[in-house]
């Protein structure tokens, strides 16, 4: 059994390190927040590593999975990316994420979000 623990040890080692080479959303602002009612905005996005935005996709799915590409800038930190939203009215929406790592990995990503009607 004791046999087996180096090779169980290496295998996880393994497995580990290819999870970092992928561009993972650590934060995003849409928690703290909300995208305002008809006015445009953005919505900053922070990653685990670098990413490469000219190969990268993002997109703005709306009801009935209708999808319109948004506009992506870096942040001021390394990993972070600013989304570029137009106007957008009361209703539920997502953001469709294909994002390079530097590395080459390529991960996708889907982030719900609301926004709410004027009261």
């Amino acid at each position: 059994m004791n046999c087996f623990k180096p090779a169980l040890f290496a295998l996880a080692l393994a497995a580990s390190n290819g999870a970092f080479g992928h561009a993972v959303v650590t934060h995003n602002s849409l928690k703290l927040n909300p995208v305002p009612l008809q006015q445009a905005s953005e919505v900053a996005l922070s990653f685990n590593s670098k990413v490469e935005l000219d190969l990268s996709e993002v997109f703005l799915v709306s009801a009935g999975d209708k999808m319109q590409t948004i506009t992506a800038t870096p942040g001021e930190k390394p990993g972070q990316v600013l989304l570029h939203l137009p106007a957008l009215e009361a209703g539920e929406y997502a953001i469709k994420l294909k994002i390079f790592a530097a590395d080459g990995h390529l991960s996708e990503d889907l982030l719900r979000f609301f926004v709410k009607p004027a009261k």
